[in-house]
């Protein structure tokens, strides 16, 4: 159990978004399953960036990317995305508002039975009406983006654990949803390989201009990209703040997750 007299366990840093410039908002968030998952969470993402996620084993990371898209819902509390309170629609309106959303799941999700070219091309046939020429072109164009040019046919058994991941980050982002959400994009892979899909996720962020939310436990990487971070540990966000924040915080969890540190309260 987390102290409460550790130092700055009492606040967490301000985010510096307001609710009117946040394209992503979630007050008073809460959730238990067995046991509460989310205790109370409120967080501002401003439009445009590029918000880590970090933290323990079990700390709700997970639980609360996938609240962002209401994959789960709250037990009380709001998520608003670009001023629109999800919690308040009803399923066929949360379905339309979904395809404002990219997302890059953990295990990639890639449908073995598909192509690469037919798994990419899946929410163009999921959400739009489009000629074959043009989806083959957007398709094409999504590879070339992610280095795999000429890999239509393959299917994802031929793919190795990076090239799954580009297939998922090029499916995330084919349909230029202004919000991406990433549940560890980098699991499994060696470190070179990792750094390149970081590197990868943070070049089509900034040209695209979207906002995205990414759950990682590869802290290296994860700090050398993201535009701000926040700390979860026992259902609670206990940090939020910029990269130099988390790195100077005087938090002893933060200060001790941040620097890998074997000794302290974690």
């Amino acid at each position: 159990m987390r102290d409460s007299n550790s130092p700055g366990s009492q606040s967490v840093p301000a985010s510096s978004a307001s609710p009117a410039d946040a394209m992503i908002q979630l007050s008073g968030v809460r959730k238990t399953f067995a046991q509460p998952v989310l205790k109370n969470i409120n967080l501002s993402i401003p439009t445009g960036c590029l918000y880590g996620l970090m933290g323990p084993g079990a700390s709700g990371k997970s639980v609360l990317l996938k609240s962002a898209a209401l994959l789960v819902k709250p037990d009380a509390g709001s998520v608003s995305v670009a001023g629109q309170d999800l919690t308040v629609l009803d399923q066929t309106g949360l379905q339309a508002f979904r395809m404002s959303f990219g997302m890059l799941f953990q295990n990639n999700a890639l449908f073995d039975f598909m192509t690469v070219a037919e798994n990419i091309a899946f929410p163009l046939k999921r959400l739009f009406e489009l000629e074959y020429d043009q989806v083959k072109e957007m398709v094409a164009e999504r590879l070339e983006r992610v280095g795999l040019s000429g890999f239509e046919a393959r299917f994802p058994a031929n793919l190795s654990g990076g090239q799954k991941k580009r297939i998922g980050l090029a499916r995330a982002t084919i349909t230029g949803a202004p919000v991406q959400l990433y549940d560890e994009p980098a699991a499994g892979l060696d470190p070179v390989t990792s750094q390149k899909i970081f590197d990868l996720l943070r070049r089509e962020q900034q040209e695209a201009g979207s906002t995205v939310l990414m759950v990682s436990t590869d802290l290296d990487r994860l700090l050398s990209v993201v535009d701000r971070v926040g700390m979860m540990y026992e259902g609670e966000l206990i940090f939020d703040g910029t990269v130099d924040e988390a790195r100077s915080s005087r938090d002893t969890y933060v200060s001790q997750f941040v620097h890998g540190r074997p000794d302290g309260p974690l």
